[in-house]
Formats: structure tokens, C-alpha cells, sequence
């Protein structure tokens, strides 16, 4: 079963409640939270704040995706804020051990996210530690961009490098996904797909998650 994580960043920042309303009637598995420090990615978003306000409001997991330099600054903050998986970026870690392990010692699921021109081999040590990946389909830091095509390889030669290792770790893909490509995605092998600007812009969101639920498990 493909799960799929409504990505707040692209709602109403006015009406975010019912944003994870939306999410929770039709269904979704996860509401994305991303966090842009303006330093690691050019751009700002959320704060704890935001992370503990939602935690109030719906039952479904927070995934936390934080775009942030320094991320063993921010993870015990967004845990404390109730995120139950944070992910962080390879690119930003000077210590991807200590940083990972510090995300499972508050009880969280741990990711580790690269972005597009990132070598899959970079991640080597690490994967066994992991609960799950985050691929980055589009460069981090603005909503709506175009899908890059060689996700679909990158997606296929990390699903295999994760079986033949014989792990238990998830695969998710952020970045441009949409109605049109999420049957190609799930055939891939993706475990989890975020979206954005394709469910928040469109008329009827709660619908389009719907869709886009049937359209990765046929």
C-alpha cells in the first residue's frame, strides 16, 4: 500500500486546520510538515508552533522534513512540538550518526533526505540506521516545481539496494508529484508520496487525495 502525506506547506497558510481536516477525511496516511530555515534552502516556513498546533488537531503521524542547517538544533525542538517522524538532509549533517541516533533516542522514526544530485552511495553507512528515505524529486525550498524524471531511476536502484541488503526501510519521493505520475511512482516502488501544490491547488482537495490514492494502489 502507497501512502500519501499531504504537504501543508502548499495551503492557505490562513487555513491550515482545515488542511489537515482535508487530509484526515479523505483519508491520507501523514500530514508533511517542511521546515526552511532560509539558510540551508532560500526560504522560510514553520516553527515548532506550527508542528504543536497541528499536533492538537488530527491523529494522523507528522512527518517533519526539516530543510535546516545545523539539524541537531531543531530536532529536539520538533520533537518536543510532537512530530512523530523527522527527516534530515545528508547534504546539511556533519554528523549523520550522531544526528540520527539523536532523532530515535526521542522515540521518533528517522529519515534521511538527499536531494537530486546527491549520490545514492553517499547514504552508504547510514541506511541500516534509517527508517526511511527521502528522495527529493524537484531542488528543496519552493512549492510547485516541475518533477525530475531521473527520480524514476533513482527511485528503482534504491528500492533494489534496500531489498538486496534484506532492510526494513521506506521509500518516499517529494517534489512535482501529481495525479500523472503517481501509478509510475508506486509501479517504481515508492513507499510514500508527498504532495503539495497538486492536492492544495486544486478545487476539491479531500477528492484529489482520494484520487491520487487510487491511483498508486490500483
Amino acid at each position: 500500500m502507497v501512502r500519501i502525506a499531504p504537504s501543508i506547506l502548499a495551503a492557505d497558510a490562513a487555513l491550515i486546520e482545515q488542511a489537515v481536516e482535508q487530509a484526515a477525511a479523505a483519508g491520507a496516511d501523514l500530514i508533511h510538515v517542511d521546515i526552511m530555515d532560509g539558510h540551508f534552502v532560500p526560504n522560510l516556513s514553520f516553527g515548532p508552533e506550527l508542528v504543536a498546533a497541528v499536533r492538537k488537531r488530527t491523529a494522523l503521524p507528522l512527518d517533519v522534513h526539516l530543510m535546516v542547517r545545523k539539524p541537531s538544533l531543531f530536532i529536539p525542538l520538533f520533537s518536543e512540538a510532537g512530530a512523530d517522524w523527522i527527516s534530515i538532509h545528508l547534504e546539511a549533517s556533519s554528523h549523520l550518526h550522531r544526528d540520527i541516533s539523536l532523532i530515535k533516542g526521542f522515540g521518533k522514526k528517522a529519515g534521511l533526505v538527499l536531494n537530486p544530485a546527491t549520490p545514492l552511495a553517499d547514504m552508504e553507512d547510514i541506511l541500516p540506521e534509517l527508517d526511511y528515505v527521502l528522495l527529493m524529486s524537484v531542488n528543496p525550498g519552493f512549492g510547485g516545481q516541475s518533477f525530475i524524471p531521473a527520480t524514476h531511476d533513482r527511485i528503482r536502484r534504491l528500492k533494489e539496494w534496500i531489498r538486496s541488503l534484506k532492510l526494513d526501510v521506506l521509500v518516499e519521493v517529494d517534489g512535482g508529484v501529481n495525479l500523472d505520475n503517481a501509478a509510475a511512482l508506486a509501479k517504481d516502488g515508492v513507499d510514500i508520496l508527498v504532495a503539495g501544490c497538486s492536492i492544495f491547488g486544486t478545487p476539491d482537495p479531500v477528492a484529489t487525495i482520494k484520487r491520487m490514492r487510487e491511483a498508486a494502489n490500483p
